[in-house]
């Protein structure tokens, strides 16, 4: 059997085998390490989870969700109301500041406002996304920013030094420009490379993350 075979078969019994994923309509396609997940699930969260899902998997290196959410009737919720239950959701959510709000549009919720940090951008889609009626989640949030580049890529650097996660003597840099921190070198497993990722985001007045780190299994 080859690699590639293998993996898709890998990343098909880790879908049937998580509890919080529906895989009767998901279909698996690999090139190599690579996978392609394509048809239908009934909920946001297990798009998510399907992603989570294909990439613990040991030899895939990148994951590209083309999944559908089709709700079932019963979850459906009309435009107003699923607004409101999205800005409940995220008053509630104390990482979350205010300068948040979400409006839907069927079944599409889309987040506006300003933060200083990509923790608070990324807890404000988590609060949303696990809701009953939400097919995708735009994040249009702001980050403000007003430091020195330099200072960020120290700050982001002493962070990965200090990850559990991340060995010593590892070749990932990040370099900071207009807010936007890009993330270069090789990481061994996916873990490895959420952890830098995180890492990254945990930084004041970090805007967005260029991953073009490597996934070396």
């Amino acid at each position: 059997m080859s690699k590639t075979k293998d993996v898709r078969a890998a990343v098909e019994k880790e879908l049937g085998f998580d509890p919080r994923v529906d895989s009767s309509d998901i279909k698996v396609m690999t090139i190599g390490g690579n996978v392609n997940l394509t048809g239908t699930v009934p909920s946001f969260p297990q798009y998510l989870q399907a992603s989570a899902a294909a990439r613990r998997v040991a030899g895939v290196t990148s994951v590209d969700n083309n999944l559908e959410v089709v709700l079932p009737e019963s979850n459906y919720r009309d435009d107003a109301k699923l607004t409101t239950a999205a800005n409940n959701a995220l008053t509630a959510n104390l990482t979350v500041p205010d300068s948040v709000e979400a409006t839907a549009e069927d079944g599409n919720v889309t987040l506006s406002g300003t933060v200083s940090y990509g923790t608070e951008r990324a807890a404000a889609a988590e609060a949303v996304a696990v809701l009953p009626g939400v097919r995708n989640v735009w994040n249009d949030i702001d980050i403000s920013y007003d430091l020195d580049p330099v200072a960020v890529d120290l700050h982001v650097q002493e962070a990965l030094d200090r990850s559990a996660l991340v060995p010593d003597g590892s070749d990932v840099t990040a370099t900071t420009k207009d807010g936007i921190i890009t993330l270069t070198g090789h990481v061994r497993t996916w873990a490895e490379h959420d952890a830098v990722l995180g890492a990254a985001l945990m930084a004041r007045g970090v805007i967005d993350v260029g991953d073009n780190l490597q996934i070396t299994g």
